[in-house]
């Protein structure tokens, strides 16, 4: 379930300074501030803490590690979510995703383009930065618009419903969305500060992203993945 969650998370999604916002803002800049962040992605490396709820067993999964994220310019994003705990390892270099468990000896191999087949693409796009929130979901404030450090709060709906992606809250800044009001641009490129993602089953993940270190150059070789001797290779 971590696996999947992760995959599927929203994964250009990191924390960065908050601050209560004096005059609330409009869901269309909450959202330009979110899309005009993702328009400066390169790359970005941030340490996350994971906490997964599996909704037939009334059960929680907790996790955390760092997560290393990059664009490059005419290819499919790279990932590489190292956890501390449970310990495995999630390395994409745009072509094949491995998932390594050392504890299992064991390493899952498949190809990107299987793995985010169908209405999951939009799951993808929005791990990679590449995705446009206003193209792909309906967005709404959620009841609460903000929370009580004035960031604000949003629920995306998939305008093509997947079934690891059936709803998506996020929290938003309120100083990214300040800063877009203010002078028409957004210096803090990750203007989440937290997400949950809801699937299909009734599970939900949440992560929160902090510590966010971006476009740094990161080497294209931290996306390869060499298979330790002895560890057994399955594919689908």
């Amino acid at each position: 379930m971590l696996r999947i969650s992760t995959v599927c998370l929203l994964v250009a999604l990191f924390a960065i300074p908050v601050s209560a916002a004096s005059t609330p803002a409009s869901l269309k800049n909450v959202v330009s501030a979110l899309e005009k962040g993702y328009a400066g992605l390169q790359d970005v490396q941030a340490d996350f803490s994971q906490k997964t709820t599996i909704s037939a067993v009334n059960r929680e999964q907790k996790g955390n590690g760092e997560v290393l994220l990059k664009r490059p310019a005419s290819a499919t994003a790279m990932f590489r979510f190292n956890y501390t705990r449970p310990k495995q390892q999630i390395i994409s270099n745009g072509r094949q995703v491995w998932f390594y468990t050392p504890e299992t000896r064991q390493v899952l191999v498949n190809s990107v383009a299987a793995m985010f087949s169908g209405g999951n693409s939009i799951a993808l796009s929005y791990l990679t930065g590449l995705g446009h929130v206003s193209r792909d979901f309906d967005i709404a404030f959620s009841p609460d618009h903000q929370d009580r450090h004035g960031n604000y709060q949003l629920e995306l709906t998939p305008k093509k419903p997947s079934p690891v992606l059936v709803r998506l809250q996020l929290t938003v800044s309120s100083e990214a969305v300040e800063q877009m009001q203010r002078s028409g641009d957004v210096k803090n490129i990750f203007p989440i500060v937290s997400s949950i993602v809801h699937d299909a089953g009734g599970n939900r993940t949440r992560i929160d992203y902090r510590r966010a270190r971006v476009n740094r150059g990161i080497d294209n070789a931290k996306f390869n993945f060499k298979i330790p001797a002895g560890v057994e290779v399955i594919k689908p």
